[in-house]
């Protein structure tokens, strides 16, 4: 989950295993697919028009922080800090695997997720939501916790069968590796009608806390938090769809958003346990009960 851009409906087939990444001697581009991987294939077609795969070399990554640029830069006003122009690129990306949508018609990237392994986690020095959030209340859960991050869909690509599509693909993976938990970052934009506040991001903030926190013990702490005790938490405003989707998988919230100005954006703390996703959207996704 993160850095997930939260607008009317962004956004889940082959991957190295976790043992398989375990293995690798340092980090550099996402590895090949080798003969020690489940026999998936490169890339399965869906419903919508749309193909999922998981990048295999550089120019396919390329690709996806093209479209991560386009969405949070160009898009949404994000401050990006990248070395190479036109890219959304971070300490993070070499460490990851990235999924991607294309479309099938034009083979455009048009969605995306990276995905941290807990084996590159523990490489790199921890996920990118511990740059946000104090998650010491997680450590027990790292070894089969995986983060997602900066997903994002192109602004032509916001349907449903992206969505079913990247998270088909992650909840295969899971199932697949045998991790128990996701964890990530969901971003509620702070520009709101041309207008900069945190207004709505405090009131989804309310609503959320009220129904869908996780136990006491996993609570998370932000590291800049976003002063929603100043801001006006009583706007009668829904999620966003995907904010709405995480909850009808069973994502649990960890605690109060933080402020990224870099992004503009109120991050709040995610949590799904894979038990906890509702046996219908587990048959949904995965085909089986």
């Amino acid at each position: 989950m993160r850095k997930v851009a939260s607008l009317s409906a962004p956004s889940p087939r082959v991957m190295p295993s976790v043992a398989e990444t375990a293995a690798r001697p340092q980090a550099v581009v996402p590895a090949m697919p080798t003969a020690a991987t489940p026999p998936l294939l490169a890339a399965q077609r869906l419903r919508g028009g749309v193909t999922v795969a998981w990048a295999r070399h550089l120019d396919e990554v390329r690709a996806a922080q093209r479209l991560r640029y386009q969405v949070f830069a160009e898009e949404m006003g994000a401050r990006l800090d990248t070395p190479l122009p036109g890219h959304d690129i971070d300490r993070f990306d070499d460490y990851c695997e990235h999924l991607l949508v294309r479309d099938e018609a034009t083979q455009q990237v048009v969605g995306t997720y990276r995905v941290l392994t807990p084996a590159q986690a523990r490489r790199v020095g921890g996920t990118y939501s511990d740059t946000e959030f104090d998650l010491g209340s997680l450590e027990a859960l790292r070894p089969r916790m995986l983060e997602l991050g900066r997903s994002c869909v192109h602004a032509r690509h916001r349907h449903g069968g992206v969505i079913v599509a990247l998270w088909s693909a992650l909840a295969e993976f899971m199932d697949r590796n045998r991790l128990e938990t996701m964890i990530g970052c969901t971003s509620i934009p702070m520009l709101h009608g041309g207008v900069v506040s945190g207004d709505v991001a405090a009131s989804i903030w309310r609503q959320l806390s009220a129904a869908y926190m996780t136990p006491p013990e996993y609570r998370a702490h932000p590291r800049l938090p976003l002063p929603v005790e100043q801001l006006d938490q009583s706007l009668p405003i829904e999620p966003p769809p995907l904010i709405k989707g995480y909850l009808r998988l069973g994502t649990k919230v960890l605690g109060p958003p933080a402020w990224d100005p870099d992004f503009n954006t109120a991050d709040l703390p995610m949590l799904m346990r894979f038990e906890d996703m509702p046996p219908r959207y587990r048959k949904h996704l995965l085909g089986s009960a």
